[in-house]
């Protein structure tokens, strides 16, 4: 196709380009005089830079991992002020966050990675993570972003890659941190790192984390957070080692439903007077007195590491994870045409909405992984075997939110009225309005899917400059849902037995559907080490996404993309980039390019017919750096480049999609601290290039309401000063510039959150 020639001009220029760039550093080496070897002891750490990942499954030093690979430390993080998951991810390019499909919040983590969704791609110590919690940092060493399609390694999904995020755990270092942090909005947050050792071979370390405060530019809005994780080692410093560890976290907020984009630049609507209307004060709340989130999640670790030989370690770790949600949350309904002008008050009103979400995740996981290396004749062998036992099921209780009722309805023998849900002001909007109180219906949708996996690397080093890096995952995977649908006007009499609650107020249709198949993933890379220091690398993975790999809800309508009878989603990535140790190692540069495929999505041609013909295509080029420039000068920085297009995917009428949304052109993040004697000062900036939201092919977007995100930029300043060795005091100024942009903007551009205002925080470090 034409159009498909022409966007890809990006990957062809800069594969052409690198090409070029990653031969130079050949020729210079074989062209450069001999010298004697110099050896040089860094005089410090390097707080920012990792050597290697944490997987077992990742073999070779991250300068000779033929694939895209950042790790954000921990000691990166604490000079951040960094809290959530969230806020770490900000420093990494190719990654945005999301409002939510088209309502008002999606609850937890909810971002994309290079043009693809990631929500379900967190895993903590290899182990998938499910649940819509928003994860905090406080019990982590480290986050690692790995990119490119990661079928070999993690199983089903994984499109873009994922995330890996390494608990803290015990040491035979006696050590305690007690952080203590206050700052605008009220906010407060404390955190406690506690490892004592026990005796010469076991330790116990607590971590505990409690915060609460209001949001910066936010009516209303709140939070409270408390977690905890206890762990126990035993056999350290033996070939046998046993780590019990838990995590529990709890969250009571006040959530927030965003604010209407009327007046913003880029808003539409066909009523003249409600198009040059002002924008409203972006700290009004939408929301309602009885609206609530309550979180909890809960997991128990046990993991065993045993040294076979000098070459040979199995490990093994199972886990049980329960997550668990409840939240209504009322905002702003629908698009433009919501909005109304009231005569009487000359005041603009629109219609709100109201969204309940009562969902309950769990995890039962078992990995065994053996790693060990061996010579066959020359060649060297780093080899990975591993089997992955999964159950994993998901319960979403059908809820109404009592946004409107037309009918009296009977909820634990009360009679709930006919109900019409009030009009809100959009300037001076009331959150002690009415509402009917939120019951659960017995409409059910219950999912899980149990996993049989086998997989295998092997990292064949030919010469001392020649790497051959392979994988291959097999997941045997069965899928079931019991999904119920309400009748309305019924008696109630199929909810005894399908809902634990049997709330009376219809007949539940009952459903029951299956899907099984089994999904082969693999990975190659080769990497050529001109030096010791550098390497360049070609690299090819895929991954694939079954019917209902993210939710295990499936459907019985043709053309739903998590109908069982369609084949499995591929994602194909090819790579090119060349990774570098310079300044004695202190320092690692990367660039890599890409393009990354997504083949198998549903599309109906102009008969009515579907088929599985469309895909998403996205090229990119992606530059990296981090360490210390010198001993007391410390940066993180990455710039990535996207061209996002959306391939033969149409509707019956004939309307086209030719981009992908929320997929920015530019995305860079830095981030630099420097230490002189006691003091430490640091700054960061942001940047988030264009995203759109109309992708329809053709569509004038001068009648569109809100049809991209612009571009923003965002700086932060820190500034520490060591008061004594146990003692560090630290400031963080956020949005130093007080820029006022977009953050999220939801499906329909009638909603969005705007990014915090400028804010502060102060915290008191404390170390003995």
């Amino acid at each position: 196709m034409i159009r498909s020639r022409k966007k890809s001009t990006l990957f062809t220029s800069s594969m052409v380009a690198m090409a070029g760039s990653l031969v130079s550093p050949v020729l210079q080496a074989q062209d450069a005089p001999v010298l004697n070897e110099v050896k040089v002891q860094a005089a410090v750490d390097v707080p920012y830079k990792a050597e290697k990942s944490a997987s077992p499954k990742l073999t070779q030093a991250l300068v000779d991992t033929p694939k895209t690979v950042q790790v954000l430390k921990k000691e990166m993080l604490k000079e951040q002020g960094a809290a959530s998951l969230m806020e770490a991810l900000r420093n990494t390019s190719g990654i945005t966050m999301q409002l939510g499909e088209n309502g008002n919040t999606a609850a937890g983590d909810t971002f994309q990675m290079r043009g693809f969704s990631a929500n379900t791609s967190t895993f903590v110590d290899g182990v998938r993570d499910l649940g819509a919690v928003s994860r905090d940092v406080f019990n982590l060493e480290q986050v690692e972003i790995v990119k490119g399609a990661g079928g070999s390694e993690v199983g089903r999904g994984a499109s873009a890659g994922y995330i890996n995020l390494i608990s803290k755990l015990p040491t035979l270092e006696q050590a305690n941190d007690i952080a203590l942090t206050v700052g605008t909005a009220d906010k407060k947050r404390l955190t406690v790192d506690s490892n004592n050792v026990i005796d010469d071979r076991s330790a116990l370390r607590l971590n505990v984390m409690v915060q609460e405060g209001n949001v910066d530019g936010r009516d209303e809005v709140r939070y409270n957070h408390t977690a905890i994780a206890p762990s126990l080692a035993f056999g350290l410093n033996s070939p046998t080692k046993v780590y019990i560890y838990s995590q529990h976290t709890r969250q009571d907020n006040v959530p927030d439903g965003g604010i209407t984009t009327l007046g913003m630049t880029g808003f539409y609507n066909s009523n003249a007077t409600i198009n040059a209307a002002e924008k409203v004060n972006p700290e009004n709340y939408y929301g309602s007195q009885q609206d609530y989130e309550n979180v909890s999640a809960d997991m128990l670790t046990a993991k065993i590491e045993h040294q076979i030989n000098t070459q040979t370690v199995f490990r093994n770790i199972t886990r049980y994870g329960k997550s668990h949600v409840d939240r209504v949350l009322t905002g702003i309904a629908g698009g433009t045409t919501a909005l109304s002008i009231n005569k009487t008050s000359q005041v603009l009103e629109t219609s709100l909405s109201r969204q309940r979400i009562d969902q309950t995740n769990e995890i039962w996981a078992n990995q065994s992984t053996l790693n060990t290396a061996l010579k066959t004749g020359n060649i060297h062998h780093d080899l990975v075997f591993g089997l992955e036992l999964l159950k994993e099921s998901q319960l979403n209780l059908g809820t109404t939110t009592g946004s409107t009722s037309t009918t009296t309805v009977v909820v634990n023998g009360q009679t709930l009225p006919v109900f019409t849900a009030p009009t809100q002001s959009v300037y001076h909007p009331n959150s002690q309005q009415p509402f009917l109180v939120p019951y659960l219906t017995g409409a059910d949708s219950d999912g899980s899917t149990t996993t049989v996996a086998l997989y295998a690397f092997d990292t064949l080093s030919l010469t001392e400059k020649l790497k051959l890096n392979l994988g291959l995952r097999a997941d045997r995977y069965k899928t079931k849902t019991t999904a119920g649908t309400l009748v309305t006007g019924g008696t109630g009499g199929n909810l005894a037995t399908y809902s634990p609650k049997g709330y009376q107020v219809g007949d539940v249709a009952i459903v029951d559907l299956e899907d099984e198949d089994t999904l082969l993933s693999w990975n190659a890379g080769f990497v050529f080490k001109p030096t010791a220091n550098g390497s360049v690398y070609i690299a090819f993975a895929d991954a694939q996404t079954p019917p209902a790999g993210s939710n295990f809800v499936l459907s019985a309508v043709a053309g739903n993309q998590a109908n069982g009878e369609l084949d499995p989603q591929r994602t194909t990535t090819a790579e090119l980039g060349t990774k570098w140790e310079l300044l004695n190692k202190q320092l690692n540069i990367s660039a890599a390019i890409y393009r990354t495929e997504n083949d198998g999505q549903t599309t109906t041609d102009a008969l009515g017919v579907v088929t599985q013909d469309a895909k998403t295509r996205i090229d990119g080029v992606e530059l990296a750096a981090v360490g210390q420039l010198t001993n007391f000068w410390q940066v993180t920085a990455s710039i990535g480049f996207m061209e996002a297009e959306q391939l033969d995917l149409r509707t019956q009428a004939g309307v086209f999609t030719d981009s992908v949304r929320w997929t920015p052109d530019i995305t860079a993040s830095v981030w630099t601290s420097y230490t002189l004697d006691k003091l430490t000062v640091g700054a960061g900036a942001r940047y988030v290039g264009e995203q759109k939201r109309v992708i329809t092919q053709g569509t004038d977007l001068s009648t569109q309401n809100m049809p991209v995100i612009e571009a923003y930029m965002v700086a932060d300043i820190m500034a520490a000063y060591k008061v004594s060795k146990n003692t560090n005091l630290r400031l963080n100024v956020y949005n130093v510039l007080d820029e006022e942009y977009i953050n999220t903007l939801n499906n329909s551009g009638a909603r969005m959150t705007l990014g915090a205002p400028m804010s502060a925080a102060i915290s008191a470090e404390f170390s003995f």
